[in-house]
């Protein structure tokens, strides 16, 4: 595989040092294990300079050295890989209903993970006790030092001042999430923070099984809402005010069920996994006290054992995904569209409605090949997106210490 806009500018000396030291890490995240001479080929950059920064990596255990057997030559030549074993960040994914508090390595894999129900208290004592849960992981796992938190958010964020501009399933408007995990864990050197349908397009794009190929796509998340991260280029889109990719909030039909968001007839009304409950819950008819605790999951499941409302409620939420999904491919035209959450157990009771509305709906009469798959990750895509957040840093850090 090539590697995109590796040239290297020229300047301060520790501006460049920093930039060489993340085009080379990268090489080696993406083409592991490999030699320092295929290395300074990529990155176009003399063995010397190679040789010096991963001498650099190796002190700081960012890598490792094997030896690669090859009985076709003389000497068996060193191989660099990452060190994934190393170094660990934590990853917070905050949801209406639910949190997930877990720990990763830098290349994606979960030690360890714990969830708690999201409580409607005052937001600093909220974010105190998943930081709380996240000390008592690290302690568990005997992890002494995180690299870094990454924390994803089904909202509105300022990724940039680490704000939560707006997110009504949690009552937090223009919340202030990084300074106050600054001023409880003032060690955690590394704070990303970011909206759950971004986080989930960085996750697919640095551990998605087609990671290689993707360079513009819109990855839909769908959980208790919808979120969508757009990506560009291998770049996410933020838009001005950070709320690119909203489209969960568009207005399917004008005068609708009421939304989260207080709006009438948004698209999450229609597609969520919480509007696939109620819709469910209100067809069967079903008491008070039967509908306690029931889930996406618990439909999934009730389908599989033949339970035609719930076969029927998946292919209305193929129907409406479709709806949307139309309007996407529209307006942004992407390479495909990548969806993920629970549904992705019962894609193939969901897609075939779904694949017929966006064909009648997105091509204006002519028609041209477009992919809606689900996702290829293992660990949901939110919780493993705020960990990605972190782990990117640590592979891009371009901060100058003079």
């Amino acid at each position: 595989m090539a590697i995109q806009d590796s040239t290297i500018i020229s300047g301060n000396p520790r501006v460049v040092r920093n930039i060489n030291r993340s085009v080379i890490l990268n090489i080696i995240r993406k083409q592991q294990p490999i030699s320092r001479v295929k290395i300074a080929r990529l990155a176009h950059l003399n063995k010397s300079t190679v040789s010096s920064i991963v001498s650099r990596l190796l002190e700081e255990k960012l890598l490792c050295e094997e030896q690669i057997v090859d009985s076709n030559v003389g000497r068996n030549p060193i191989h660099l890989t990452i060190n994934s074993s190393a170094h660990f960040v934590g990853a917070i994914y905050i949801d209406s209903r639910k949190t997930q508090i877990s720990i990763f390595n830098i290349a994606g894999e979960q030690k360890d993970s714990v969830a708690i129900k999201t409580e409607s208290v005052p937001g600093e004592k909220f974010v105190a006790r998943c930081l709380d849960k996240l000390a008592d992981l690290q302690e568990s796992n005997d992890i002494e030092k995180i690299a870094g938190v990454g924390i994803s958010i089904a909202g509105i964020v300022d990724p940039v001042n680490a704000e939560v501009i707006y997110a009504p399933g949690l009552g937090w408007d223009h919340f202030s999430i990084g300074a106050i995990i600054k001023s409880l864990r003032p060690e955690i050197e590394i704070l990303k923070i970011e909206n759950g349908g971004k986080a989930s397009a960085l996750a697919e794009l640095w551990f998605g099984s087609q990671q290689a190929d993707l360079r513009d796509f819109v990855f839909l998340s769908v959980s208790s809402g919808l979120g969508t991260g757009i990506v560009v280029d291998q770049k996410l889109v933020n838009g001005v005010h950070y709320s690119a990719g909203e489209f969960g909030h568009l207005t399917l039909f004008e005068g609708g069920e009421v939304c989260s968001c207080g709006n009438r007839g948004c698209w999450e009304a229609y597609a969520s996994d919480k509007s696939t409950v109620q819709r469910y819950i209100a067809q069967k008819s079903l008491s008070r006290n039967d509908v306690s605790g029931i889930s996406m999951q618990d439909i999934i499941r009730f389908a599989r054992a033949g339970d035609e409302i719930a076969i029927k409620i998946l292919a209305e939420k193929g129907h409406y995904l479709g709806l949307g999904i139309a309007g996407i491919v529209k307006i942004i035209d992407p390479q495909k569209i990548i969806v993920g959450g629970k549904l992705t157990q019962a894609w193939d009771l969901i897609y075939p409605k779904l694949e017929k509305v966006v064909k009648r709906k997105a091509f204006l009469g002519r028609f041209r090949e477009i992919i809606v798959e689900p996702s290829s990750l293992t660990i949901q895509p939110r919780l493993l997106g705020a960990a990605t957040l972190a782990i990117k840093e640590i592979f891009s850090d371009f901060r100058i210490t003079v």
